[in-house]
């Protein structure tokens, strides 16, 4: 695969090739039949990241070889948005043309949007001053009456340089109702939106007979905080990085949402203060035996739980896990599995094309 050309022909048998391979890989804890949710065969990607390169007069998009290390030159990438792809020979070709913005320009970040909002970060090898602003005014603006709805940021070392706003704001269609998403800069959202839907719409459906409260662990921006408050009493929901939390506040109120609790927390943190470890000033003002939670949600990264939260999150009757790294998942799974059964089981192909699987679980506790 190039990142020109998608095998959009062979989506089919690479889709079958995660699903039997997750088959296997859960057989040992007697899963549930598979939920598949297939993803769009192209222009699936909301974020693209490229390095710039020179070459005389001219530079351009390229990407790197995983194997071979060798450079390619990049014109379109049809796994990104075509919002992105639009965007893509328009900025470049205006780029090129000024003197200030293409000197030491050396990456490119896109963050789109299904409501077409673009984000571009331009990343400089030096210093950013004022008459970069200026030149940078004069692209976005030029670019904007082309049609584009774009934010531009201009990025050196130690450096920050916002035009207008650092965030696009989406919006998600989920089982009947618009879900309004500030995305950050530099901060965790999900890359597959389509695929983020129906994710979010199958812990919906999953978790449907819901009636007590819910504690969330990793909760970024809010992504499944605002959807699972439909289902729950209230939602005690904890993440740690600044901005994440900052967003996730936004979108709980652009939303008119009021039982869902952040905690700027880490997951190891919230376990030591849920045990009695030790006591956090964080926590004064909230009453954690106030919360009657059943159900424990976790979306960790890629190493899983640490094996203090595996014990806390066994506590809880019913555990919804979403995972992006299934042999992880399973080494929890070998724990939690002692004391709860896998009821639910999902695969979402956020990442067609390659060999990563994003997975969910539902395990309730048996009797």
């Amino acid at each position: 695969m190039t990142p020109e050309h998608l095998p959009t022909e062979n989506y089919d048998a690479q889709l079958e090739e995660k699903v039997a391979r997750l088959e296997r890989m859960m057989a040992p804890f007697s899963a549930p039949e598979i939920d598949v949710f297939r993803s769009p065969v192209s222009h699936y990607r909301m974020r693209a990241e490229f390095r710039i390169w020179h070459d005389g007069d001219d530079l351009y998009h390229i990407m790197f070889d995983q194997q071979t290390r060798q450079r390619i030159r990049v014109e379109q990438f049809p796994a990104a948005s075509e919002v992105i792809n639009r965007l893509m020979p328009q900025l470049i070709g205006a780029i090129r043309a000024i003197p200030t913005l293409r000197h030491t320009l050396f990456q490119i970040d896109y963050l789109s949007t299904l409501s077409n909002q673009v984000l571009v970060s331009l990343i400089y090898h030096r210093p950013l001053d004022d008459e970069w602003r200026h030149a940078a005014e004069v692209l976005r603006n030029t670019l904007c009456q082309q049609g584009f709805n774009l934010h531009l940021i201009g990025r050196a070392a130690k450096t920050k340089i916002c035009l207008d706003q650092d965030f696009v704001e989406e919006c998600l269609p989920v089982d009947g109702q618009s879900m309004i998403y500030r995305q950050v800069e530099n901060s965790f959202t999900q890359p597959n939106a389509a695929v983020n839907i129906k994710m979010l719409e199958w812990a919906l459906a999953v978790t449907r007979d819901a009636k007590k409260d819910l504690l969330e662990l990793y909760c970024g921006n809010g992504n499944f905080s605002l959807v699972l408050a439909r289902n729950f009493r209230r939602v005690l929901a904890t993440e740690i990085a600044k901005p994440s939390v900052a967003a996730a506040q936004h979108n709980l109120m652009v939303n008119q949402i009021n039982n869902v609790q952040i905690i700027r927390m880490s997951a190891e943190e919230f376990t030591q203060a849920i045990t009695g470890v030790r006591p956090f000033n964080r926590l004064q003002s909230i009453d954690l035996k106030d919360y009657d939670c059943e159900t424990i949600f976790v979306d960790p990264p890629r190493s899983g739980l640490d094996a203090e939260t595996v014990q806390m999150v066994k506590q809880y009757s019913r555990i919804l896990y979403i995972s992006c790294n299934p042999q992880t998942l399973c080494d929890n799974l070998v724990m939690l599995t002692k004391t709860h059964d896998i009821t639910r089981l999902a695969l979402f192909d956020q990442f067609p094309y390659t060999h990563h699987i994003e997975c969910g679980v539902l395990l309730n506790r048996r009797d």
